[in-house]
């Protein structure tokens, strides 16, 4: 009987165990955050750098947009049991923001501010659009939360 008790306690124990570690896994920030807020950070001086006319820094910035860094395989391979049959949509909303922030670089390197606004348009766009199909159902799968701004 005492085997018995003891074996159930530490099955339980095990299963409350799993369970905290499972929600603090879900909760540790993946390194895609991190590149996400980079991006954020390089979209908002590309804006800086429009409003003054500054092409050179708009052209320096652009490629970090274009070709920024990737998480980690297995941050990956997560992701993609997430997203499962939508991983090609994913995949192509990355691939139009890199191509729409080569436009913007290509732009600023010959000095074309109509054409930088233009393309930067487009880039907010890409940007977007993922956001606005991906964001929240992300959020809510690998942080808990209901609230997707960040």
């Amino acid at each position: 009987m005492k085997n018995t008790r003891n074996l159930i306690l530490n099955l339980i124990s095990s299963a409350c165990l799993a369970l905290a570690t499972t929600g603090a896994q879900a909760a540790e920030p993946l390194a895609l955050q991190k590149v996400m807020k980079d991006l954020g950070k390089n979209m908002q001086t590309i804006t800086d750098g429009i409003s003054r006319e500054d092409w050179e820094l708009v052209e320096k910035t652009a490629p970090l947009i274009a070709d920024h860094p990737q998480p980690p395989m297995t941050e990956k391979m997560r992701i993609m049991g997430f997203m499962g049959a939508n991983m090609g949509k994913f995949k192509a909303h990355d691939g139009e923001t890199h191509e729409q922030a080569q436009a913007v670089g290509k732009a600023a390197k010959a000095k074309d501010g109509q054409g930088v606004i233009s393309a930067f348009q487009k880039l907010q766009t890409s940007c977007y659009n993922c956001h606005s199909e991906f964001r929240k159902p992300f959020m809510e799968h690998f942080y808990g939360k209901k609230d997707a701004v960040q």
